[in-house]
């Protein structure tokens, strides 16, 4: 049978890292299995048609549960299925996140992940088109760029939130991350440059590197505690392979925790009621699932708005605050802007317009991620608890009230038609208070459901290792113990960058006999 110093679970924003900085040593043998199929579908390049992907064949097309508190709908969870990932179909912002997200990482228990240990991994991955500085690397593989030719009108936000009182940013990951400004995306010569792109492409040819794709892992095999080997199905046959180091799961918040429960590793009940052996009694697996919580507020335009190709259409500018009733060092909204029309279900969709989006970037409500049957092939039961509080819907209300005035203001006269949703009529906290809970979606970042720590809920220790087994890390943005300031891209290219190196260290300290199994 055959043996693979490294097997990486998942070709996504995470897993590509990890299979490229492995593999620089060319005794290092690594087998990476993707479920999707290569990134050849045209779409995914062209940095516009971000839109037109979600749904399709690269995409898992996961949905929630019905929402309790937003009247039962179920929200729509894509996640890329396909080489690069979620890398491959996003929306292409790079927004890592404030200094204080790292710092309360490490407040939590998790030594190594404060801002000051993360910002070399943001800046080693990094080919920054604006040059190098204290921030921004121009070494790395990932093209970090400008939008090419922004619409007009995406600058007539930044001017009128600076109108407004807000500061001018020219750089979110900077300085400070409060304030107006461009977003940048990661395109490179005009398309789309995902970790598929920036980290696996350039390094196929290497021998000791192995990609399989349309391969689904089905289970962890374990002797004892001890992570030996995967399980996976590729055209239809079950077929089995051994890991002489160590397995490296890189599958996302929804599918890391179901491999884990569908290997054994989990909350002991809920195993034992779907008659899965327990290797360990793990209660996080699955649990603390966040997400960022977003509401739109589209315009009619009154003519071409000119979105370029190169653009992603939806987020060529924003704003980061802190609401009224923020007391925290980061801020807790998020204003994205783009010469899109994207209004949501139940409203008109078409013609030219332009949308502000309303990001809820530190929500309280907590979800989880739990297995639907003992069959792999089975989607995940996915619970949300979005508007669970409160205090999330009065903040979203507010930012609704932030659109209007900003769009309200001189710089838009030229531009602004009606207002498509809400709408004009709909006012008063009552009235968008519900139009929030009808509308209310995800900006895609589910993160934290094998969370690191040292609490009886972590599911993996501040070096990715999953408790209570050997062999096993879990590298991806799942690991978060809480939600970024920002979007969670360039996080988990992150982690992909510094799990590499603790697992480099890892064999430096102490090198591991390759397994006695017989072949």
């Amino acid at each position: 049978m055959t043996q693979y110093d490294y097997i990486v679970i998942g070709a996504g924003s995470a897993g590509c890292v990890v299979a490229n900085r492995l593999t620089e040593d060319s005794e290092t043998t690594v087998l990476l299995l993707e479920a999707g199929n290569p990134d050849t579908k045209p779409e995914i390049h062209i940095p516009v048609e971000c839109t037109r992907l979600l749904g399709t064949e690269v995409d898992w097309g996961y949905f929630s549960e019905p929402e309790p508190y937003i009247n039962n709908r179920q929200i729509f969870c894509p996640r890329g299925k396909v080489l690069g990932g979620s890398s491959s179909i996003n929306f292409l912002v790079y927004i890592r996140g404030n200094r204080h997200d790292y710092d309360h990482w490490q407040e939590l228990g998790n030594p190594g992940w404060s801002y000051q240990d993360v910002l070399p991994y943001f800046k080693k991955s990094e080919h920054q088109q604006r040059g190098a500085s204290e921030y921004h690397g121009v070494d790395g593989e990932l093209s970090v760029t400008d939008v090419i030719s922004p619409a007009p009108i995406s600058k007539r936000f930044i001017d009128a939130a600076v109108g407004l009182g807000y500061d001018y940013n020219p750089d979110f990951n900077g300085t400070q991350q409060e304030g107006a400004g461009p977003i940048q995306l990661t395109v490179k010569d005009g398309k789309r440059h995902s970790a598929a792109a920036a980290f696996l492409v350039p390094i196929l040819h290497r021998p000791n590197l192995t990609v399989q794709t349309s391969t689904l892992v089905t289970r962890l095999l374990f002797e004892g505690t001890q992570t030996v080997g995967v399980e996976y199905l590729h055209e239809g046959m079950l077929h089995q392979v051994r890991v002489n180091q160590e397995v490296i799961l890189s599958a996302g918040s929804f599918d890391s925790p179901k491999l884990l429960m569908l290997s054994g590793i989990g909350d002991k009940a809920q195993l034992q009621a779907m008659d899965i052996p327990v290797v360990v009694d793990l209660p996080g697996v699955g649990q603390n699932l966040q997400d960022h919580i977003l509401v739109p507020v589209p315009y009619e335009a009154t003519g071409d708005l000119h979105t370029a190709m190169t653009s992603n259409g939806c987020g060529e500018a924003g704003l980061f605050l802190h609401s009224q009733s923020n007391q925290e060092a980061a801020p807790d909204l998020e204003l994205i802007f783009g010469p899109i029309m994207w209004a949501p279900p139940g409203y008109p969709n078409s013609g030219v317009g332009f949308t502000g989006i309303i990001a809820l970037v530190h929500p309280e409500n907590i979800g989880s991620v739990s297995l639907r049957s003992p069959n792999p092939q089975d989607a995940p039961v996915i619970r949300l608890n979005y508007l669970q509080s409160e205090f999330d819907v009065q903040k979203l209300v507010e930012g609704i009230k932030l659109i209007r005035q900003l769009f309200q203001t001189s710089g838009f006269d030229e531009f602004r038609g009606r207002e498509v949703a809400p709408g004009a009529d709909i006012q008063g906290d009552a009235a968008l208070e519900a139009y929030v809970r009808e509308v209310c979606g995800t900006v895609y970042h589910p993160i934290g459901t094998c969370k690191m720590g040292t609490d009886p809920m972590a599911v993996v220790d501040p070096e990715l290792r999953v408790r209570g087994v050997e062999g096993l890390r879990v590298v991806d943005a799942s690991i978060m113990p809480t939600l970024n300031t920002g979007h969670t891209n360039a996080p988990a290219i992150m982690i992909g960058e510094k799990a590499a190196d603790l697992i480099k260290a890892a064999l430096r300290l102490s090198p591991r006999v390759p397994s006695a199994i017989a072949n």
